[in-house]
């Protein structure tokens, strides 16, 4: 599969980071792969942004991924990715929801929101997948599974489809929403991971 892959996941408070990086280190965890794992929050409860690095390999020693070793970034809001951008490794992949949520300071005047943050992407990024996961969990009937669409997206990209997300996802999610987390997990791994 891998000898080891870091993972970077970006966001902003509220869209669910920290329960998909939940759910990925669980599932390596149970493939007898060690892993570390490491949140941020910043101002997460009031929409400011949120990552979490994960490493995954026989033998982990450290949380923290270096700049220029980022395996995957994951961005939950698509101007996020540019904050991390420096963390990923040359040939890295990024995938990225792409959807927009305007921070407080350009709601204020004080600053713009990127307007070709995904052109830029298309330049630099060696190994670009979008999507707009959050249309996609809308159309579910719970906006909320856009996290779960990505895992989805992400599992399919990676290959990683042999390991346990379901019943990873059926013991982490709340009972009464497992169902809706499920499909939503599905309708991103239907998703075709070389799209841009």
């Amino acid at each position: 599969m891998f000898n080891s892959l870091n993972i970077l996941l970006v966001g902003v408070g509220g869209q669910g980071t920290i329960l998909m990086s939940k759910i990925i280190s669980a599932v390596f965890l149970n493939a007898g792969l060690d892993v570390k794992m490491a949140e941020i929050h910043g101002m997460s409860q009031r929409g400011g942004s949120v990552s979490t690095q994960i490493r995954v390999s026989k033998q982990i020693f450290s949380p923290v991924i270096e700049t220029g070793t980022a395996d995957i970034i994951v961005a939950f809001e698509k101007s996020e990715a540019l904050r991390w951008l420096h963390y990923l490794k040359k040939e890295g992949s990024l995938i990225v929801n792409d959807h927009a949520i305007q921070p407080f300071t350009v709601s204020l005047g004080i600053s713009s929101y990127p307007d070709d943050v995904m052109d830029t992407y298309r330049r630099a990024i060696h190994s670009l997948h979008t999507l707009n996961a959050s249309s996609v969990a809308a159309k579910l009937g719970n906006a909320k599974t856009m996290n779960l669409v990505l895992l989805g997206a992400f599992v399919r990209y990676l290959r990683l489809e042999a390991m346990d997300w379901k019943g990873v996802i059926e013991s982490t999610v709340p009972s009464h929403l497992v169902s809706i987390n499920l499909k939503a997990f599905e309708a991103g791994y239907a998703i075709n991971p070389m799209s841009k």
